[in-house]
């Protein structure tokens, strides 16, 4: 009898010390629907490296970039919130369908450069993180892009050249600006844009840098005119219900990796913006910098897209529109 309960024992401590920590191990697939090599791909695995060095590899998250789980950009709300993925990139503006208040990140020529972009965002943040909630999931970290321009065919100087535009645009916002300039917006699949550009369907694309850069634009197209148009931002966030499972240390070591990735973020993408219009000028591009007067000619005729927003908008979005005003002196 004492044998067998010598026996047990053992077992017991073999369990608790070998087999445990196994069972403690906790590993999450991370969701990117950008190509590996785009800084948000890539941030997002620095992102999990941090974890899991901080959690001593109790937290692992997997990252599958490039859309490689299946799962497409405007429902990635819903995914999250449904537990589908616990950890995901996305377009805050691109998941506004499903969060009206989502939409003022990209409201365009609200923003003028990547530092105005911060103060908005950093005004936003807490009713983002409200938003969020709602949607039971946790904002870890938030990323720019740069801002959005366009790539043509023939050079613009003044709003009389925009005229006659055919431009592949990404957002309803983009739409409604080309719209507005007397231009034609068309809601291509990317996968569409270079052979629509070779056979003159679309003449122009308004996007940022690297997406030009991926696409080779050079190869097709000749100028590009750094407009800022909008200046779009990624969140990745948590699923709710996930974190509130993991130990108080590990939800410590996510918050404090989104908070470190998110400094990371802001501070390089100057850079990015940079390095990405380089390669552009280095294979042939263009670049044809705004005046100050094309660049009031469409704050100025995009003022009622704004508007027509705010009308239906959440309520808080005039609170945030009121203090980024304040903020930005204008």
């Amino acid at each position: 009898m004492k044998k067998l309960l010598s026996v047990f024992l053992v077992s017991v401590v073999f369990i608790f010390f070998i087999v445990a920590p196994a069972v403690a191990k906790t590993t999450w697939n991370a969701n990117s629907v950008w190509p590996p090599k785009n800084n948000h791909s890539i941030g997002l695995e620095a992102f999990a490296k941090k974890v899991k060095t901080a959690t001593n590899g109790e937290l692992e998250l997997v990252v599958h970039s490039g859309g490689a789980l299946g799962y497409k950009g405007p429902e990635l709300l819903k995914v999250v919130r449904d537990g589908l993925v616990p950890v995901s990139d996305m377009l805050i503006s691109g998941v506004a369908g499903d969060e009206k208040l989502l939409q003022i990140v990209t409201l365009p020529f609200l923003v003028r450069n990547f530092d105005e972009l911060h103060t908005l965002i950093n005004i936003a943040r807490p009713y983002f993180d409200k938003s969020a909630e709602k949607w039971g999931q946790k904002i870890l970290y938030t990323a720019p892009w740069p801002g959005a321009g366009l790539w043509t065919k023939k050079e613009v100087k003044t709003l009389a050249d925009l005229k006659g535009l055919k431009t592949r645009t990404y957002d309803k916002n983009g739409a409604l600006v080309m719209e507005a300039v007397g231009a034609t917006p068309l809601a291509l699949p990317f996968s569409e844009v270079y052979t629509s550009l070779q056979t003159g369907v679309i003449d122009s694309v308004m996007t940022s840098s690297p997406t030009a850069v991926d696409a080779k634009f050079w190869e097709v197209l000749k100028y590009f005119e750094p407009l800022n148009i909008t200046i779009a931002t990624d969140m990745v966030t948590v699923n709710k219900k996930a974190f509130d499972k993991l130990p108080k240390a590990q939800q410590d070591a996510l918050v404090k990796a989104g908070q470190e990735m998110e400094k990371i973020m802001w501070a390089g993408v100057k850079k990015w913006d940079g390095s990405m219009v380089g390669i552009s000028k280095k294979n042939g591009i263009k670049v044809v910098a705004p005046s100050k007067k094309l660049v009031a000619d469409l704050e100025k005729i995009t003022e009622n897209i704004r508007a027509e927003w705010f009308k239906t908008a959440p309520p808080e979005a005039q609170k945030i529109y009121a203090e980024f005003r304040k903020k930005v002196k204008r």
